[in-house]
């Protein structure tokens, strides 16, 4: 069962968008609501909320509330305007996390609140798990079919990302395949983690990332990785890589860095929203 805070927040969520403060409660195409902050460009707070925002996907276990996840968010603001969200079974959201599938339900809720916010390109940027979300969300709301209702991204970051589905070749892997697939596991997840994780299988089992890469084209999509990533050695990012249109991805390798949003220096951070910002001025919007 949810926790109180959780049941609470859940109350408070409607259809259409209900805010206090910069706190918002967003309501995904499945009926789970998601907890969103908007947070200003932080040079400008009372800047029109137009151009160019970035939508943060954490990963597993983490939430908006998580400290690597605000570093994250604080970071890119010195550029943009950021969104952040926590997943459903994350934070104050409700509902259990599916562990990256039907996520993208909550990632395109977030991106349709920032079109509606007047943004007029959204950046959608994944850590780890969120990192195979963003590139999943990326193909199925491609913006050919997507652009009337807002829920496109136009740029994609993949950060820490997998490249397949059941990966078990490192321990940290295995560990967590036994918190999402064992009854003690998602206990230890609920009270230990804070992650609340559904107890069913996928059926049928989602778009690989590897697949998804290679339907994002014409968007604009970064894989970044570490060398020393203890979840995903890099046969990961350079799958995704070579899966996606040629001269449409584009392929970073960090030496030192290790995994997702709780290792991510503010120099790589600082360095991804200068990509963000070079490939915003250079492209078309796409389907508006």
């Amino acid at each position: 069962m949810p926790s109180h805070p959780t049941a609470d927040f859940a109350r408070s969520c409607v259809p259409s968008i209900t805010s206090s403060g910069r706190r918002v409660a967003l309501l995904t195409d499945d009926g789970v609501c998601i907890e969103a902050e908007y947070s200003p460009r932080a040079d400008a707070p009372s800047a029109a909320p137009d151009g160019l925002v970035v939508v943060l996907a954490h990963g597993f276990t983490g939430s908006l509330d998580r400290p690597a996840l605000r570093r994250a968010a604080a970071a890119f603001a010195q550029y943009t305007p950021v969104i952040t969200f926590s997943f459903r079974g994350h934070g104050r959201s409700g509902g259990r996390s599916t562990v990256g599938d039907r996520e993208v339900l909550d990632l395109a809720a977030a991106v349709r609140w920032a079109r509606a916010l007047g943004h007029t390109r959204v950046a959608t940027v994944g850590f780890s798990m969120g990192g195979s979300v963003v590139v999943r969300h990326a193909a199925l709301y491609h913006p050919e079919h997507e652009g009337r209702t807002g829920a496109h991204t136009d740029m994609v970051v993949a950060v820490s990302a997998p490249a397949r589905w059941y990966y078990r070749g490192t321990a940290a892997m295995r560990q967590l395949h036994w918190v999402v697939e064992r009854p003690l596991g998602r206990l230890v997840g609920r009270l230990g983690l804070r992650t609340r994780i559904h107890s069913e299988a996928w059926d049928p089992v989602p778009l690989s990332p590897t697949e998804a890469a290679a339907g994002i084209a014409p968007t604009p999509l970064l894989i970044v990785h570490g060398d020393r990533d203890p979840y995903f050695p890099l046969d990961h990012p350079r799958a995704l890589a070579a899966a996606a249109a040629p001269g449409s991805a584009d392929l970073w390798i960090e030496r030192g860095y290790g995994h997702a949003e709780n290792a991510a220096a503010p120099e790589l951070l600082d360095r991804i929203a200068g990509w963000l910002r070079q490939r915003a001025s250079a492209a078309p919007r796409q389907g508006w």
